[in-house]
């Protein structure tokens, strides 16, 4: 009798994981800033700086992830990030002088980057290739479902019990829930007498050319291409979507703004799952990166043309989501296809490393650029850079 493929269990664990890191490492940091402006009277713009730091911290570390995966175990590491995570949440939640905001931020930075896209890529590569897309994208859903229980979570428990109560409630659930996994996690199929896919043999042996360091890499055109049009195109998407809601606001209300965001976490989940589904091989994974920049521009195009009408500003809310879930799946998909197996992880998480670096000052620019011009001419600015990774990404 064959044994069931165990690959299923770890995209499960994985999903979960997910739940949690962007729960507290991507939508969390938006709730640290509002509460603790709101409740203790510290600035907006130290707490936005603070931010800004958790993302740097994350870029720089997560370049590190494929040497410290190799050193002390996946299972190591994820365990790491789960302690940091934990502790920064504590920090935010307990700390009562504004510089400790930057404490707060480096763990959960550390957290962040040792639990996020390069790590469950990381997690998965050794369980799929061929069904590799669909496994990515069903783990990755975890991470629009951080924002649809998560972010609900955070504000019942901060009204209930206040934003202290609710990081020791939040930290508790994350090592209750995932510490048990990352066990699971941290192996491979080989611990189960399996192969990947759930095939009954392992795949061909190939030659392969020894794995190259990152300064390699950093020259290698494809991958330069590649990298720089994820990073403008994250840039746009991290500057959007942390002001859409002030931007629907006048036209929707606060509660339908609300719900407009529910709306593209929702289309972020489902355009994930159907890429996953029907991704082709090979180079034409960058076609479909492009296309999904593409219907990014359509939604902002739409949030322009709207000029208040809530039928094109929801239309832009669902275009702009779609892609927001792709632009997390789809760069671990093209390595796949285009770098040689044993370069993927280090591709995946430098690229990571740049990507953030580049986007952790986004929400930062997008503010100022409305504050100088006009929101519609911030919109303007994110179409432009829409259209210009949609040219990039086709080039090698």
């Amino acid at each position: 009798m064959t044994a069931e493929f165990h690959g299923w269990r770890v995209v499960g664990a994985a999903f979960l994981l997910a739940v949690f890191a962007w729960g507290i490492g991507f939508y969390g940091p938006g709730i640290y800033i509002a509460t603790l402006a709101a409740g203790r009277g510290w600035p907006v713009a130290l707490l936005s700086a603070a931010i800004t730091w958790h993302f740097l911290v994350s870029a720089a570390l997560v370049a590190q992830l494929p040497e410290w995966h190799r050193r002390w175990g996946i299972a190591g590491v994820t365990r790491a990030g789960l302690l940091a995570s934990a502790a920064g949440l504590l920090t935010w939640g307990f700390g009562h002088q504004p510089w400790l905001a930057f404490g707060a931020a480096s763990l959960t930075g550390m957290g962040w980057a040792l639990t996020s896209g390069a790590a469950i890529n990381a997690m998965l590569s050794p369980w799929f290739e061929r069904r590799r897309p669909a496994a990515l994208a069903m783990a990755y859903n975890g991470a629009s479902m951080g924002g649809i229980l998560m972010t609900p979570l955070w504000a019942w428990l901060i009204a209930g019990w206040g934003f202290g109560t609710a990081t020791l409630v939040v930290a508790a659930l994350l090592l209750a829930v995932v510490w048990p996994l990352a066990g699971r996690l941290g192996r491979g199929p080989e611990t189960f007498g399996q192969f990947a896919d759930g095939a009954a043999a392992p795949p061909p042996s190939r030659a392969e050319a020894p794995a190259r360091g990152r300064a390699a890499l950093l020259r290698d055109a494809g991958f330069r291409s590649l990298c720089l049009a994820f990073a403008i195109g994250l840039f746009a998407q991290m500057g959007l979507v942390t002001h859409l809601v002030s931007l629907l606001v006048p036209a929707l209300g606060v509660q339908g703004a609300g719900l407009a965001m529910a709306m593209v976490t929702v289309f972020a989940l489902l355009g994930r799952s159907l890429t996953g589904l029907v991704l082709p091989g090979g180079r034409r994974r960058r076609w479909a990166a492009a296309a999904t920049f593409l219907v990014q521009l359509a939604g902002s195009a739409a949030l322009i043309a709207a000029d208040g009408g809530v039928a094109l500003l929801l239309l832009g809310c669902a275009l702009f989501g779609v892609g927001v879930g792709n632009l997390l799946s789809l760069p671990p998909l093209i390595a796949q296809a285009e770098f040689p197996a044993a370069e993927v992880g280090r591709v995946v998480a430098l690229m990571q490393a740049i990507n953030q670096a580049f986007y952790a000052f986004a929400p930062a620019l997008f503010g100022l650029f409305r504050e100088a011009a006009s929101a519609e001419a911030a919109l303007w600015a994110t179409l432009a850079l829409q259209g210009l990774a949609a040219v990039l990404v086709l080039r090698r």
